[in-house]
């Protein structure tokens, strides 16, 4: 009998931290599940752990060369032979022994959803650090349709690749991980499936997530490269065109406003509370020629985008940046009474600066709380 569950742990050079994952997995109440060891031609002794363990449910399958680390999760996945696959990277484990009974409880229960994710808590070294923010969605389980999940999911990617259990027919019918899009092809694929599926949540935290230098998204980030955000800017572009496609959406606004916040933190001054590489302009004007929709669109991107950069230079203190980057956009959307709003404030001077921050930025903190 085929088992119902396919854990896929992908790992190179990380030998030293897969007895705490795998473990986690065995010990797991709900015991009809496969684990799937791929070894990608590691130089340690991932072979040698892997036996360790003593169960036959344990399986290594190492590649005679390194694939790559996206090609190995492809390759994890179509060996898999469940019915539901959780891929799990090594370096993060399970938290408490009846999670895998609350991801099949609720697939099961619910055929119409794709994939279930949960919280996640961060651990920095030894230390649990608490619940990551940007994976809560609130303390109570939920199935969501899937264009409004998409429609939560573009504000920022909310899923963990480690937490996300997922039907394996989506694989099957919708594609697995892009070579393309090294960084962001997990953003990418929970907003393709959930263009054709429901999506489950769980509240309760119940994978640990470890932040450490060895990560994939710290190898990215070195040297200055700005592949991570090039990456989840192509995924966002990407994910509005099959929206369109789909009928889901009726227009780009909610993508272009959440790619313009993007870019134009990355152009000014950096993404908020994250350690990465900014962006330069022509990395940006690269990728809004290869996917804005047409000139019209180029141009609606171009105003959001300068919008974006006159609120990070107002809040940096440089208010004839910010002004000369609201008549950018105002050069291009004319009727835009906010961006008309923000410039005539800054031109009054102090009181004028007093008003903008009474109204309009607490207007704007209270909806950037609320998404």
């Amino acid at each position: 009998m085929n088992p119902l569950v396919s854990f896929v742990v992908p790992c190179y050079k990380l030998a030293h931290l897969m007895p705490q994952c795998v473990n986690s997995i065995l010990r797991q109440s709900y015991e009809n599940y496969e684990i799937l060891i791929m070894d990608n031609c590691s130089p340690d002794n991932t072979p040698e752990v892997a036996a360790s363990f003593g169960d036959p449910r344990v399986k290594l399958v190492r590649n005679e060369t390194n694939l790559g680390h996206v090609r190995n999760f492809n390759k994890g996945i179509t060996l898999a032979s469940g019915k539901y696959v959780w891929l799990i990277s090594p370096d993060d484990w399970l938290r408490g022994d009846d999670a895998l009974a609350k991801y099949v409880d609720l697939m099961e229960q619910n055929p119409g959803v794709g994939y279930t994710f949960c919280r996640a808590i961060e651990v920095l070294g030894s230390k649990e650090t608490g619940i990551a923010s940007w994976t809560n969605l609130g303390d109570q389980d939920r199935v969501w349709d899937g264009p409004s999940f998409l429609l939560r999911l573009i504000q920022g990617d909310c899923v963990v690749l480690s937490a996300a259990m997922v039907r394996k027919e989506c694989y099957e019918k919708y594609g697995m991980f892009l070579l393309e899009m090294p960084h962001a092809n997990d953003w990418y694929l929970w907003c393709v499936l959930s263009l054709h599926y429901q999506v489950g949540y769980l509240a309760e935290p119940s994978v640990f997530v470890r932040m450490h230098e060895e990560s994939l998204t710290s190898a990215f980030n070195r040297g200055g490269n700005p592949l991570c955000l090039i990456d989840e800017l192509t995924a966002l572009w990407r994910a509005a065109h099959l929206a369109e496609v789909a009928g889901v959406i009726s227009d780009r606004s909610a993508f272009n406003d959440s790619i313009a916040t993007m870019a134009g933190r990355a152009l000014t001054y950096g993404p908020r509370g994250r350690s990465m590489p900014g962006l330069k302009e022509a990395d940006f004007e690269a990728l809004l020629r290869q996917h804005a929709k047409d000139a019209e669109d180029e141009k609606d991107m171009r105003a959001r985008v300068q919008m974006v950069v006159g609120d990070e230079e107002y809040w940096h203190g440089q208010n004839k940046k910010a002004a000369q980057a609201y008549w950018s956009a105002l050069k291009l959307r004319p009727w835009w009474t906010r961006a008309w709003a923000k410039y005539l404030l800054l031109k009054t001077g102090g009181f004028g600066n007093y008003i903008r921050r009474v109204i309009l930025d607490t207007r704007e903190s209270r909806a950037e709380a609320r998404s």
